[in-house]
């Protein structure tokens, strides 16, 4: 059985009901035995949601335990398997979400899919090897390239593309049928402080904290009924950063050690306790303090200003 996660890690109190209780979420992304997607899952389960959407993609056995999971507990969840970047499976997940929901549209949709890049010397040329003609040089340079490129492209996709198409499906759905939703958006504190070796991960997450506000504008006078906010974690301890635990150069500058999957999913929680229209059009990010076996969190609210400064030189 892929389900290794302590059920009980993630159970909050009565003080956190108010941030699911009664309510119906779908998670993409929330497939991955160990992810973040799969603690904010149970986080929802453990605390009062009255059903649980689990997507993912190729993480179908590790999808089935944790809805299995979940289903021991008395909540419902279900299963849905899609490409977030495919317009035809989004469609078709349309119905299946809705009568899996009782006929109703999910109240919360916390988009996470994501994909992480394995590090490139973006701008940079490759470090000649020794005795190497010119003729495979240029093979393994083009060959460089264009698996680079292609590893950004994957991870652009999966979050822009993937994000902008959830958001305009169910948002419209919303409008339609009257049915409030607050979207949350899973960003990384990359976005604004950009590590090495990443700038796939770095634009998507970038381009995701716009989304909110796009959305506002775009729904003019139906705003109202749909709530949009981005959250960046910090280095959170899964199958995609496990190999970095013990490795302070990679994340060291920002915290003393990485956050386990449930102490993020608490903080999540705490955030969504918030009205809904207190959180719209904001990102948050969660910050980390103290040391190892004493640290600190804590939401604070990072605001992209625009400014304009004339030039003396223009025409």
């Amino acid at each position: 059985m892929a389900f290794t996660a302590d059920i009980n890690k993630f159970e909050f109190g009565e003080a956190y009901h108010p941030a699911f209780a009664g309510k119906r979420v779908l998670i993409t992304g929330s497939g991955k035995d160990g992810g973040i997607g799969q603690a904010l899952a149970l986080a929802a389960a453990a605390n009062g949601a009255a059903s649980v959407g689990v997507h993912f993609h190729s993480s179908y056995r590790d999808g089935f335990d944790l809805v299995d999971a979940i289903r021991d507990r008395g909540v419902d969840a279900f299963a849905l398997q899609a490409d977030v970047t495919s317009l035809s499976d989004l469609w078709a997940s349309r119905s299946y979400i809705i009568e899996h929901m009782g006929g109703k549209c999910p109240d919360i949709i916390v988009c996470n899919s994501g994909l992480s890049e394995k590090g490139y010397r973006f701008g940079r040329a490759l470090p000649e090897k020794e005795g190497e003609s010119r003729a495979e040089r240029r093979v393994r340079v083009r060959q460089s390239f264009m698996d680079n490129l292609h590893e950004s492209r994957l991870v652009m996709d999966t979050k822009i593309q993937g994000f902008v198409s959830w958001t305009h499906l169910w948002a419209g759905e919303a409008v339609y049928h009257k049915n409030p939703l607050q979207l949350v958006y899973v960003s990384s504190m990359q976005a604004i402080e950009p590590g090495m070796a990443v700038p796939g991960y770095v634009v998507a997450n970038w381009a995701v904290l716009r989304l909110p506000e796009i959305l506002r504008v775009n729904l003019g006078s139906a705003s109202e009924m749909v709530s949009a906010c981005c959250i960046m974690f910090p280095f959170i301890r899964t199958g995609m950063t496990e190999a970095y635990a013990d490795n302070p150069k990679v994340f060291g500058r920002w915290q003393s050690r990485m956050l386990e999957t449930h102490e993020a999913a608490q903080s999540m929680a705490q955030l969504l306790m918030r009205p809904a229209d207190e959180l719209d059009l904001g990102n948050f990010k969660l910050g980390v303090s103290g040391e190892p076996d004493d640290i600190r969190l804590a939401w604070s609210r990072i605001r992209l200003e625009v400014q304009e400064d004339a030039l003396d030189w223009g025409p």
